[in-house]
């Protein structure tokens, strides 16, 4: 399998700190079998655990005041995918890549998938992009996709999304993502039902295009670019929406797309106990849609959500939702903040097999709040970084992840061979 970060240097960057993961991995063994918790099992689960990468997360993303080009970002999603073999390299997490159509459209599918199994990726969710409108295209978004008044446009947004599909079937890619800015930005602009009904037959017909061994995964947001109304704009419309659009048809919840404060964890167990809880986006924000890096604001809502899936797969241990990461970095390096971010997903889920459930369900049912927040919160106050340093080093990744990507020098590398293109994004997020 190529490599780009040299085996010797990653196996000498562990060599100087396996004694003390080793250490602190026993000392942490010992205080879990005191509660009857069993480390090996824990550990076995973590290095199952894999996040997808955006294709477009390793590019430098910016505001809509600016975008700073970051040093040696991928040009193509050649160079995107030798960036994301990085980060799988590093991480051991993050094997799948997610794309974005038609940011990351390649001349030959079967070349694509080619260059990324030699780094052992494969691809998850494929993305539709009918947001803003591409050079030659007939037909413009400016006024909505999916939703728009004119049936034309609409019926050039549905070829847009079956042509994904199309693709993604080539890459081997088992869904695809929708997600459209379609709205208003004033009162009156649009009436509301007319393009909720626009928007449902528009997916329905997406819909029947679909493989029959593929998902469809709707995902909504409260606001942006329409910033007086969204069409699908919380969990409520996408769930009708899926629910009238058939039963691969499921809800996809990115953390950042809700008012701030929202529940999103009870979200999360909404949708599940109706059989529409279909996958996620990671990140984290402050005021709004900000995609800042997974965990850097409120790691505890992370685990709560974690929390709640981890109680869904005891109930069903084959529910597998799509994990992915969708994150915006404006002023870290891409490698260094989606690593990052894979490894606080994981530590999410790994606190969150921590829970005694049975306990927690007997304050639950004895109206105990004290001692049923404090089961969570000895769950999650417990250090699982030895778990987590333990699964990279035995599934020959990094223990620390961030360290050896940077003693590689692998930035300045991509630096000399990537020059810069002032008039060009790596991420298209701006």
């Amino acid at each position: 399998m190529k490599q780009l970060i040299d085996q010797n240097l990653l196996q000498e960057h562990n060599a100087k700190q396996e004694a003390a993961v080793t250490s602190d991995y026993n000392a942490l063994a010992e205080k879990l079998d005191r509660s009857s918790v069993k480390i090996d099992t824990i550990l076995e689960q973590a290095k199952q655990f894999t996040v997808a990468v955006p294709s477009w997360g390793v590019g430098t993303g910016g505001t809509r005041f600016a975008r700073f080009p970051g040093l040696g970002e991928p040009r193509n999603i050649f160079e995107k995918l030798d960036d994301c073999s990085v980060i799988q390299l590093l991480s051991q997490a993050t094997p799948a890549v997610s794309l974005h159509i038609p940011w990351d459209r390649p001349n030959d599918p079967n070349e694509l998938r080619q260059y990324a199994e030699q780094y052992g990726l494969h691809f998850d969710a494929m993305n539709s992009n009918t947001f803003q409108d591409q050079i030659g295209q007939e037909e413009s978004y400016k006024f909505g996709s999916l939703t728009h008044t004119n049936k034309a446009v609409r019926e050039q947004a549905i070829a847009h999304n079956i042509d994904v599909v199309e693709l993604g079937q080539k890459l081997g890619s088992k869904a695809l993502t929708v997600w459209v800015g379609d709205g208003s930005n004033f009162p009156g602009q649009q009436h509301f039902k007319n393009s909720f009904t626009h928007y449902l037959e528009s997916i329905k017909e997406v819909y029947n295009n679909l493989p029959d061994d593929w998902n469809m995964l709707l995902e909504h947001k409260i606001f942006e670019p329409a910033f007086y109304s969204t069409v699908i704009q919380d969990w409520g419309s996408s769930y009708l929406a899926a629910k009238e659009t058939g039963e691969r048809c499921l809800s996809l919840v990115d953390l950042g797309h809700h008012a701030p404060n929202v529940n999103i964890e009870m979200i999360v167990s909404r949708l599940a106990q109706f059989g529409k809880l279909g996958g996620f986006h990671f990140n984290d924000s402050k005021y709004g849609d900000d995609d800042l890096d997974s965990g850097s604001i409120n790691p505890y809502q992370l685990f709560l959500i974690f929390n709640e899936l981890t109680d869904i797969r005891s109930q069903d241990p084959a529910y597998s939702p799509f994990y992915m990461l969708d994150q915006s970095h404006n002023v870290t390096d891409p490698v260094e903040s989606l690593m990052y971010s894979a490894a606080e997903v994981q530590r999410a889920f790994v606190k969150s097999l921590l829970v005694d459930r049975q306990a927690l369900a007997q304050y639950q049912e004895a109206n105990d709040p004290m001692m049923a927040q404090a089961s969570l919160k000895q769950a999650y106050n417990l250090d699982v970084e030895p778990i987590l340093q333990m699964a990279r080093l035995q599934t020959g990744g990094a223990i620390d992840p961030v360290g050896c990507y940077r003693a590689s020098g692998y930035r300045a590398a991509v630096a000399k061979s990537r020059p810069a293109d002032p008039t060009k994004t790596g991420s298209g997020i701006v």
